[in-house]
């Protein structure tokens, strides 16, 4: 199954799972609430997304002499997109993220340890994913995903409420069902962050085949993803859990069940389905 079809099947799992708990719940006025202020929360942080996360790393802007501006301004004009800015964060971890909520306004970051580290075969292909991430609409993606699961969170947590002061509602069916009532509650969320995470790693894999296609050759990011998965161990980036999909890898480690939680692919899964490009 291709990761787009992916992404839209699991973006309807979440819609759906939206739908029946508002079925379940009957509340529907909450459930709206609940849609609109996640609405007004997720694309909030979409439109201003750019400033906010730059401003968060202390992305300084570089200009179109900077060594990381050439090779995006190549690589822009390979894949058809406007040039987008570019910054440099100022960390020795190696790390490298995209943002904006369109090609128009775009900007590329990478830190100071991902341009030491790697030779310029791979900070193309680094650089690649990232705009194909830009090309792509990732970050609308993710907003959407976002918004969608902030709603289920909310609504279960109405439902927690009602259970707890023995409320839920009064309806022709003879009341709420206090067993479905809990299991919403618990299960609901637990749900929805599966299900976001599995988009994200959708988009992973997405971002990575398309970065390859820009590149001209999926091995630059192969050996990129090898150095940076040692290194970054070894200089872990301090990064914010709430960005930390943004990244080409995640910032910290995430290992055994907690695994199913994790926004990026197993970099090995990743290198896998690179080879297999090639």
């Amino acid at each position: 199954m291709g990761n787009s079809v992916k992404t839209v099947l699991l973006l309807g799992g979440l819609s759906a799972l939206l739908l029946a708990i508002g079925e379940l719940l009957g509340g529907s006025g909450g459930l709206m609430v609940a849609f609109v202020i996640a609405l007004i929360m997720n694309f909030g942080s979409y439109w201003f997304s750019d400033k906010i996360v730059l401003r968060m790393y202390r992305a300084q802007e570089v200009g179109p002499d900077h060594p990381l501006s050439r090779v995006v301004a190549r690589l822009t004009q390979r894949a058809g997109l406007p040039m987008p800015r570019v910054y440099v964060i100022p960390t020795l971890s190696p790390n490298a993220f995209a943002t904006g909520r369109n090609p128009q306004h775009a900007a590329v970051a990478a830190t100071e340890g991902i341009l030491r580290l790697l030779d310029e075969q791979e900070l193309e292909g680094v650089l690649a994913h990232e705009l194909s991430h830009v090309k792509h609409r990732d970050i609308l993606i993710s907003s959407i995903a976002a918004t969608l699961a902030a709603t289920i969170m909310m609504v279960a947590r109405m439902a927690q409420f009602a259970a707890f002061f023995g409320g839920g509602r009064d309806d022709d069916r003879g009341g709420s069902n206090p067993i479905a009532l809990l299991a919403t509650v618990i299960f609901a969320p637990l749900a929805a962050v599966l299900i976001q995470a599995a988009i994200s790693r959708s988009r992973e894999f997405s971002a990575d085949a398309g970065g390859a296609g820009i590149a001209g050759s999926p091995y630059g990011l192969v050996n990129a993803l090898k150095k940076i998965e040692v290194a970054s161990k070894q200089v872990p980036l301090e990064a914010n859990p709430a960005t930390a999909h943004m990244f080409i890898i995640k910032p910290f480690s995430v290992s055994g069940l907690l695994s199913i939680f994790s926004t990026h692919p197993p970099t090995e899964q990743r290198i896998r389905a690179l080879l297999h490009l090639a």
